[in-house]
């Protein structure tokens, strides 16, 4: 995850298996949103995901990544599905694991000072 310079946007990037790399624009309402409702990790004992993907200056650029509109979260076990609704693509859906998405809660967290919630109360 890479955050923009005005604070209103992550750009996200998804490592897949027997696929190429996935980016999305995920915006700072969403990424609040999500920082309430994904658990975070109580196992001690849970292993660390591989090293993500980078970012790199192309992937900020590219006129094809998506700007996602909205995501909705289902809670199988051991692992979430997020259906992130785009401006232009078709809906990219993700599974997680449970350290991946202990891991995207960590670096959401991370960004929080960085980015502005306008939906704060």
């Amino acid at each position: 995850m890479s955050c923009d310079r005005v604070g209103n946007l992550l750009l996200t990037k998804f490592s897949t298996q027997g696929a190429s790399d996935v980016c999305i624009l995920v915006p700072a309402s969403i990424v609040f949103w999500l920082l309430k409702h994904l658990p975070a990790n109580r196992d001690p004992q849970l292993q660390a995901p591989p090293p993500a993907p980078p970012i790199t200056q192309q992937d900020w650029e590219s006129p094809y990544v998506p700007r996602a509109q909205y995501v909705n979260c289902k809670e199988l076990p051991g692992a979430i599905r997020m259906t992130f609704v785009t401006d232009r693509k078709p809906d990219l859906t993700v599974v997680l694991d449970r350290s991946n998405v202990e891991l995207m809660r960590q670096v959401m967290m991370m960004y929080t000072k960085d980015l502005i919630d306008l939906d704060a109360q």
